[in-house]
């Protein structure tokens, strides 16, 4: 069982990079491109595997602040809102990139600093 939860661990670790690489390539694309899908897939990989990972917890031995993931969910559900609703416009307002970014930081700070 501690091998299924290092494997999410990693998944929704490697979920929070990938939400960091897709706010350098929304830069890289410019001002006018479209919102990337990969926000939305790295949001949705993030949100499962961290949900995953609470409800393996008793199973692990695991003990997590319930608050906590209660914050970095409403956080994270916030992304995939804003993701959500101007994925097929054809161009996003100029503040979506950076506060995204700034949502992705905030809820990665949480999950360090906050224990």
């Amino acid at each position: 069982m501690e091998f299924v939860r290092l494997l999410l661990l990693f998944l929704h670790l490697l979920g929070m990079g990938m939400l960091v690489a897709m706010f350098f390539v929304q830069r890289r694309m410019g001002a006018d491109a479209p919102l990337n899908k990969g926000w939305l897939h790295s949001s949705a990989l993030q949100l499962l595997t961290g949900v995953a990972l609470v409800g393996l917890a008793p199973l692990t031995d695991q003990d997590y602040n319930h608050i906590k993931v209660g914050v970095k969910l409403l956080v994270l559900v916030a992304i995939g809102v804003l993701v959500a609703v101007n994925l097929n416009k054809a161009k996003p307002a100029t503040w979506l990139t950076p506060a995204l970014a700034g949502l992705v930081v905030v809820n990665t700070g949480v999950a360090v600093f906050w224990t």
